[in-house]
């Protein structure tokens, strides 16, 4: 299955400053290579078909470094939309159908995620499939899960295992949410009520990236 990837790259990373006081945190590098490019070669690795990338904070920095590539931008500069609504902007150039999300300020060790995820998706009886980690298996996350799992892998709020930042999910009912700006909280509470909302459990290793101490952690994580 060839399914499209939005990259979302739009966000201030204001816990990485001062870091990205003057660099997007797509572009920080961790072992020699940036995070946006660590989630690209994710997505060719896995297959992908249409790439997108949204962009707001520092968005000039992301738009040299990917110009070239076959990679479509969808432009956030006049309003960060937050994953929700940047979703709901990006679909033109995504097409219709499930897609790919991921966030690429995290480093992931193991099985490509996004290979996994397409290889568990079930469009039959799937809205949603979110990597989830093992709270045990985390590095650098500050803060509980979010989710645990019943017997079918259906997501149930509240649990030990923490969304990684890739999933596939299907955007229809994005329409349905009346705000500009939101979170896919939003849209993922409208398929969990509807238990066509699951979890995939990651076999590797996770670190969240998301302040400069972390990207130690991450080096050590890909060393190791």
């Amino acid at each position: 299955m060839t399914l499209p990837l939005m990259i979302f790259a739009a966000g201030k990373g204001t816990r990485m400053a001062p870091l990205t006081d003057v660099t997007p945190k797509p572009l920080i590098r961790v072992a020699g290579q940036t995070l946006l490019d660590r989630a690209l070669d994710l997505g060719r690795q896995a297959g992908v078909g249409r790439v997108a990338v949204n962009i707001h904070y520092l968005g000039s920095q992301i738009r040299d470094h990917i110009s070239g590539q076959e990679i479509a931008i969808s432009d956030e500069s006049d309003l960060l939309l937050e994953t929700g609504g940047g979703l709901r902007k990006a679909l033109p150039l995504l097409g219709p159908g499930p897609v790919i999300t991921i966030n690429p300020d995290v480093i992931w060790t193991g099985k490509n995620p996004i290979a996994a995820l397409l290889d568990a998706w079930d469009d039959a009886r799937m809205d949603a499939l979110l990597m989830l980690v093992p709270l045990a298996r985390t590095h650098g996350r500050q803060g509980g899960g979010d989710f645990s799992l019943d017997p079918q892998n259906r997501l149930i709020r509240r649990g030990d295992l923490v969304y990684g930042g890739a999933q596939i999910i299907r955007p229809d009912r994005l329409a349905e949410i009346g705000d500009q700006v939101f979170s896919l909280n939003r849209l993922w509470d409208l398929m969990i009520a509807q238990d066509r909302a699951y979890g995939l459990i990651h076999g590797g290793e996770w670190c969240d990236v998301g302040r400069p101490e972390s990207i130690a952690l991450a080096e050590g994580l890909l060393d190791a």
